[in-house]
């Protein structure tokens, strides 16, 4: 479970179709829960590139990226440079490990921590869920995005890829489309894990319910379809049966 592996692809991918509806949806369930006001304190845990990151800080957020790639890191210098000066003023960034980060941090130094897309390359989430818990303040908000296990065959199943359905119906591993094995989580078990540790979901969310079976280069479509997609993915992910089925789930907790 190695990320750095398919690294190049993930950032050659990063405008394809697949990519903007997971960022783009992610951020708009994000909003809902996290106004501009007051600015936030603000921990982005694998920020890699900082899609995610950068909008907090446009929006008046105080950001902090931490990643443990310094080409990913770099990319994300790259766009903070083109900001104007108050944005670039709310963003820092460090190179390190996600497994430093209680060594890294005063206890509840951040009132919002996003962690998404990096659970699943780590073999087990609880010691990363530890540290984020010390980090965050009480009343603080959690973002965490992870691999669906409550759906690991849709996938495979919808492409017809028939010999990794069963794997998927029996584990939780996978290959990812940048050629990583990766982990899934359930949805029932980490809000289990979550409530160990004094962070209640508040919602969930599904991502890419519609749009998981496209192919990995796929470009973006004119901006009435992209717009209607959106719309389409959005509303998905809010609504049950649908969101269940999503490729990723979308959590977000609440500290207590």
């Amino acid at each position: 479970m190695d990320f750095s592996a398919g690294e190049e692809q993930w950032r050659a991918r990063l405008g394809t179709l697949r990519q903007v509806v997971r960022q783009e949806v992610v951020s708009r369930q994000l909003v809902a829960h996290l106004p501009d006001l007051p600015p936030r304190r603000v921990l982005d845990v694998g920020c890699g590139q900082g899609t995610q990151a950068l909008g907090l800080a446009r929006r008046g957020h105080r950001v902090t990226g931490l990643d443990a790639s310094p080409r990913l890191l770099d990319d994300f210098r790259a766009a903070v440079a083109a900001e104007p000066v108050e944005v670039r003023d709310r963003v820092r960034l460090l190179q390190g490990d996600a497994e430093q980060l209680a060594g890294m941090f005063a206890p509840s130094s951040f009132e919002v921590v996003l962690c998404q897309g990096l659970l699943m390359y780590l073999p087990h989430p609880g010691p990363l869920l530890d540290a984020v818990g010390q980090v965050l303040a009480p009343g603080g908000i959690l973002s965490l995005l992870v691999r669906n296990g409550d759906a690991l065959a849709m996938r495979p199943g919808l492409l017809g890829d028939w010999e990794n359905v069963e794997r998927a119906f029996e584990g939780d591993s996978y290959l990812n489309r940048i050629g990583v094995h990766a982990r899934a989580d359930r949805l029932e078990d980490l809000t289990a894990a979550l409530a160990r540790r004094e962070m209640r979901v508040r919602q969930w969310y599904g991502v890419r319910v519609f749009t998981d079976t496209v192919a990995s280069d796929a470009p973006l479509p004119d901006a009435e379809t992209l717009g209607a997609i959106l719309r389409a993915e959005e509303r998905a992910g809010r609504t049950d049966p649908y969101r269940r089925v999503a490729a990723l789930l979308h959590l977000i907790a609440e500290r207590r």
